[in-house]
């Protein structure tokens, strides 16, 4: 499932604000006027005014959305990540754990698209993916040895400071030993 971010802007309520404005223009308001009443700048409001003098209504119509296109679309998206669902043995790496280049190089091969592995993790993201860190933990390990030496051995071998001195004192080092 691809998740995308909500707009940052109220696009449409940016429009009908400057479509209010434009009625306030044909009542013959001032654009001091206007901008008090929508509370605006009136840099703002200057350019709207400036374009509906050109063209009326029409003229204050949005741009429809902010930024740069997306190079990926929905169907680059979902074809990248069935690749990483399969793993990244799948797709020719020897080990089994994704990282920011290895993404990167994936999606250059299936869509050639072309991105940084810093802005990878925009698109896990968007993606629904969250970085993860393996366990590293050995195999062998025994829990209860563990327990047991940090409950017996550490407080013994642990240094803690002197009251009251700077630093490291020589005798909280010889009564630990």
């Amino acid at each position: 499932m691809i998740k995308t971010r909500p707009p940052q802007r109220d696009f449409e309520g940016m429009e009908a604000r400057r479509k209010q404005a434009a009625k306030l223009f044909a009542k013959g308001a001032s654009q001091a006027d206007v901008a008090r009443e929508l509370d605006v700048s009136r840099q703002s409001v200057s350019r709207w005014h400036e374009a509906w003098s050109r063209g009326g209504v029409k003229e204050l119509k949005g741009a429809g959305r902010a930024g740069r296109r997306p190079l990926l679309d929905s169907a680059d998206l979902a074809l990248v990540e069935k690749a990483l669902r399969r793993g990244p043995t799948a797709s020719g790496f020897a080990t089994d754990i994704w990282t920011l280049p290895r993404i990167t190089e994936v999606i250059a091969t299936l869509t050639g698209v072309s991105y940084h592995p810093g802005h990878v993790w925009r698109i896990m993201g968007q993606l629904g993916w969250s970085p993860q860190r393996p366990t590293r933990r050995a195999l062998e390990r025994n829990d209860e040895a563990v327990d047991e030496w940090v409950a017996t051995r550490w407080p013994r071998v642990k240094k803690t400071p002197v009251a009251g001195a700077r630093g490291w004192s020589s005798k909280t080092n010889q009564a630990s030993r």
